[in-house]
């Protein structure tokens, strides 16, 4: 029998939950069972209250706020202990079109895919500014860069998770959850998959770009910490090779100017300014050496993480 759990992480979303909700599927084609689970994250209003109108299967309650990245995980620890085979997240202000469930989930059900991702249609998304598409679509080149991955959409939050791929996942970064999963995921070499979606009209204003500048920054510094998560030895080569060559072409130009202008000349200042050049790239170049020595423990604890989570799930079903 095949379980699909429907999350929704949900802070104050009194308004627009009874929309979502009425909107979710109960039987979805290759799937057994349907179920719902809301991730109550603090809410101050009535949005527990609405979800059990509605007849949400699962509620996960945070007596306070503890932000979106917390509360996704937290939402996919209930749907691995719930039994789901498959876990598909969604947003609360209704963005997603939720008839798409069926198709984001072929990918899984047909073994195709660990990791589905919601291709939105930014370019055609009214509500959408022209620098947050332009954004959007840079922040997504880059991270399938960092990732190794093609994933068009990488900030959607419209996407489908088998039960091997929840059970590997996790998340450091306390702003959001997208771009990390994608990269971790591409880096642990799971399966990606990417299919096209339908968004509706704007409900309310989102809550995690509150600025473009913000948004930006937030994106770029949880992007480049994942890099060098999962990449210490190649982010600290590339880091050390920029002073290292100017300290080697500082180290040229002197001896250059030594042997052919005047010997008799010093010039401290420049082979000082050489030296330390070299020693901070090659500095740089051991850090990264002892990051990646560290980044294989690492790995190592995460496979173990992993056996322990499977045998516990195993005994508790």
């Amino acid at each position: 029998m095949t379980k699909l759990i429907i999350q929704i992480p949900c802070y104050n979303e009194e308004k627009t939950l009874g929309l979502t909700l009425s909107e979710l599927p109960r039987h979805v084609p290759g799937v057994d069972v349907v179920e719902w689970l809301i991730i109550n994250d603090g809410s101050r209003d009535r949005t527990v209250d609405v979800a059990k109108a509605y007849g949400v299967d699962h509620i996960v309650n945070f007596s306070t706020n503890q932000g979106l990245a917390k509360g996704f995980m937290a939402g996919l620890e209930a749907c691995l202990r719930a039994g789901a085979d498959i876990i598909v997240n969604t947003d609360a202000d209704n963005q997603y079109c939720a008839e798409d469930i069926p198709r984001l989930i072929q990918p899984i059900l047909h073994k195709q895919a660990e990791i589905v991702v919601g291709e939105r249609p930014i370019w055609e998304t009214k509500h959408f500014s022209t620098t947050k598409k332009v954004l959007q679509n840079l922040g997504s080149s880059i991270v399938r860069l960092a990732s190794n991955t093609d994933v068009p959409d990488a900030p959607s939050g419209f996407r489908a998770f088998s039960r091997e791929a929840a059970m590997q996942l996790n998340v450091f970064n306390n702003y959001t959850y997208t771009l990390e999963t994608i990269i971790q995921a591409g880096q642990k070499g799971m399966a990606i998959a990417s299919v096209p979606i339908r968004t509706n009209p704007q409900t309310r204003k989102s809550r995690l770009v509150r600025s473009i500048p913000s948004y930006v920054w937030r994106s770029a510094t949880t992007i480049l910490r994942i890099f060098m998560l999962y990449r210490p030895l190649r982010f600290f080569l590339m880091a050390g090779t920029l002073p290292m060559g100017l300290g080697a072409l500082l180290g040229l130009r002197w001896l250059l100017l030594y042997w052919f202008d005047d010997p008799t000349r010093a010039r401290a200042p420049s082979l000082i300014l050489a030296a330390v050049l070299v020693l901070i790239g090659f500095q740089l170049w051991m850090f990264g050496l002892v990051a990646d020595l560290m980044a294989a423990n690492r790995q190592l604890l995460e496979e173990n993480r992993l056996r322990l989570r499977r045998i516990e799930l195993e005994n508790k079903e």
